[in-house]
């Protein structure tokens, strides 16, 4: 993950990167150079031949991506591509709020082959909550504008929507939202928070569960559809853990951590989603003009997060659903004067959501087979 700006065009509410415990976007340039760009493709090139990887990822991110502008985008895609040269796969994503999307910036994604994820809330009430400019006007309107020419003239670029749960909106509202621009995929995603800065109605180590009736809500709209509408990966996921498989994302399950970001001054952090926990969190101490991407593998904190079980709190390796849950996101375990060794600030939630997903597929399973007999 590359952030390329480390400003943004929009002030929402929940940011983690300007609206909690880490304030160190203060101190970064506001945009990457070339020239540290040019670096981080010789580090990626680096790491592929190093371990032989068939592919790699670069997710484009901020801030707002978009306002580094078209050419340090396109440069730092194009470089690493030609570092890589045919070594590997390397494939290109950015995650925009969508406001500044253009014809313009599609028509060269376009020619890049790089793919579009944008952040939307839900219908414009629910959009407009919480992602604002700064002067307090909502984005819906630019966004949803936005995303009709992407999934009109550039359907093939349009990777999904990411949309951060308010439990103030409604669940299948919300989905149905969505779905009207025809997403190939939904994330839906937990406010950030944890044990010392709970997120919004959820009271820590109380038994109430507002997140998973929120997304058993959502999850019932979603499965009980007669065709398959779109992806929703925490969904997927669950489903995929429960047979076996391994997990996309940090979210949910126990498969180690595989994103590692690079700062717009070229300093090499941890999963910048533990920026919400405490100020410095997610430093390293690295930079990569003078480490390789091998030296962040070897820090302690890295290591934790490969570690599968063995990182858990006590209480998430006895858990039934230990396996699915995986503890929960890293981020959301935080707890002032224990770090990260506690079980998710979404405990509660994510059992009960766990509980009623693999109830509901079993159920199903179990009627198809009387089916066939």
């Amino acid at each position: 993950m590359v952030k390329v700006n480390s400003r943004c065009d929009l002030s929402c509410t929940y940011c983690y990167v300007y609206e909690m415990a880490d304030q160190s976007w203060r101190a970064q340039p506001v945009r990457m150079t070339p020239a540290t760009a040019s670096r981080v493709a010789a580090r990626v090139a680096e790491h592929v031949r190093t371990h032989g990887l068939p592919s790699v990822e670069l997710i484009l991110h901020g801030g707002e991506p978009l306002l580094a502008g078209p050419d340090l985008l396109a440069h730092l895609v194009t470089a690493t591509r030609d570092a890589v040269g045919g070594a590997a796969r390397v494939g290109a994503r950015i995650q925009t709020n969508g406001a500044r999307l253009d014809t313009g910036f599609l028509r060269r994604f376009a020619e890049l082959d790089i793919s579009v994820a944008v952040s939307l809330d839900g219908d414009r009430k629910a959009h407009d909550r919480h992602r604002k400019y700064a002067n307090g006007q909502g984005s819906h309107a630019a966004v949803t504008k936005s995303l009709r020419l992407l999934r009109d003239s550039f359907p093939d670029l349009f990777s999904g929507l990411l949309c951060t749960i308010d439990l103030r909106n409604d669940p299948v509202e919300t989905y149905e939202a969505l779905l009207e621009h025809r997403p190939p995929r939904i994330d839906f995603l937990l406010p950030l928070g944890n044990w010392s800065l709970p997120p919004p109605g959820r009271a820590p180590g109380a038994a109430a569960t507002p997140y998973a009736d929120w997304l058993i809500a959502a999850f019932d709209r979603w499965y009980g559809a007669p065709r398959m509408e779109t992806e929703v990966r925490l969904f997927s996921d669950i489903i995929q853990l429960l047979f076996g498989a391994p997990s996309s994302s940090e979210t949910v399950g126990l498969a180690p951590a595989t994103v590692l970001v690079i700062d717009t001054d070229g300093t090499i952090e941890l999963s910048d989603t533990v920026r919400s926990a405490s100020p410095g969190a997610a430093g390293t101490g690295l930079h990569v003009g003078s480490n390789t991407f091998d030296d962040a593998l070897l820090l302690p904190e890295t290591a934790v997060r490969q570690s599968g079980v063995a990182a858990l709190a006590p209480e998430c390796r006895a858990c039934e659903v230990r396996d699915v849950c995986g503890g929960g996101q890293y981020a959301h375990r935080y707890r002032a004067g224990s770090g990260f060794a506690n079980p998710s600030v979404y405990c509660p939630d994510l059992l009960a959501l766990i509980r009623h997903i693999s109830g509901v597929v079993a159920a199903d399973l179990a009627a198809r087979l009387e089916r066939l007999r």
